[in-house]
């Protein structure tokens, strides 16, 4: 749907200052239907990538395609995309109401549309019973719902957030990621970026990795996993006075009843049958499992 080739793009605020390269050479893409996660440090980046997707400021190198699906050019894919800001502005005096309507008319929509898309996506967000409340006494949590609300009125095909889970109670992010699921679910491609991995583990299929404005890693989540992480295997026994000939990685208490053996994959079938054969329970086998942040930090660049 949408593909970056080899951005670049230097911010030089004067003469006497060094150059900032906030994007050096950078490729990926946003595949249709997808929800994709875009991963970074605070300025790695990202914000200065969707606003060179939006066409805010030009790259100094490299181009971004637009798909057919939306259009094929920038200009036809306007009225397909949907934006939330980091930090989008609510006019206080407003209410949640009267700001969707404002929004949805700057969209084209008539009132009829927006009155429907209102009343279906404000339920969805669990913000209907303060639309009629004026904005300075919205919570942070209840901008995002209106904000993402407003995203949604004229039912873009690619919607695009900047961290928007900042600021979220954990309640509000949980309810937050289900809702942008549930949007994917229903065929609508999601590009949002943050800087808090679990959320993205939890919520996308797929990533992208920026680092210091190079391209670290783009691909499933579960790929980046498999290809940076070796398993092992945690195996509960009884607690007691066992010899174990099986190299282990390690073995550890778990209380006064359990020991934890952890070990390689490569030996796992060695030491389950060594247990079998000393007549030793075995109370459970489970696989571990590094977190995408767990590897965030170590991965090598692409380039």
């Amino acid at each position: 749907m949408i593909t970056f080739e080899n951005v670049s793009k230097v911010f030089k605020t004067d003469l006497l200052s060094q150059s900032v390269h906030a994007l050096n050479d950078v490729s990926f893409s946003i595949p249709s239907g997808a929800m994709v996660g875009f991963l970074g440090a605070n300025g790695a980046g990202k914000t200065t990538s969707i606003k060179i997707l939006l066409d805010f400021i030009r790259a100094d190198m490299g181009t971004v395609h637009y798909g057919s699906e939306i259009g094929g050019s920038f200009k036809k894919a306007l009225n397909q995309i949907g934006f939330l800001p980091e930090r989008p502005y609510f006019y206080p005096h407003l209410t949640g109401r009267e700001f969707a309507f404002f929004v949805g008319e700057l969209s084209g929509l008539t009132r009829d549309t927006i009155k429907n898309q209102i009343k279906s996506n404000s339920e969805i967000l669990h913000i209907d019973h303060a639309l009629d409340r004026p904005l300075r006494s919205y919570s942070k949590g209840m901008l995002q719902r209106l904000g993402f609300m407003a995203v949604l009125l004229h039912r873009p095909k690619l919607i695009i957030l900047d961290e928007p889970l900042s600021g979220l109670d954990p309640i509000g992010r949980k309810e937050f990621k289900d809702v942008l699921r549930k949007t994917n679910e229903e065929g609508t491609t999601i590009f949002f970026s943050s800087h808090v991995v679990p959320d993205v583990e939890e919520s996308c299929d797929n990533v992208v990795f920026l680092r210091s404005g190079k391209l670290v890693y783009q691909g499933s989540v579960d790929k980046v996993i498999q290809d940076n992480v070796k398993p092992s295997f945690l195996i509960k026994i009884p607690n007691g006075k066992f010899e174990i000939s099986t190299a282990l990685i390690k073995s550890a208490p778990m209380g006064p009843e359990l020991t934890l053996l952890e070990v390689t994959q490569e030996k796992q079938n060695s030491l389950i049958q060594e247990l079998v054969h000393k007549n030793i329970s075995i109370l459970g086998v489970e696989q571990t499992r590094l977190s995408l942040e767990d590897i965030f930090y170590n991965i090598k660049s692409e380039k």
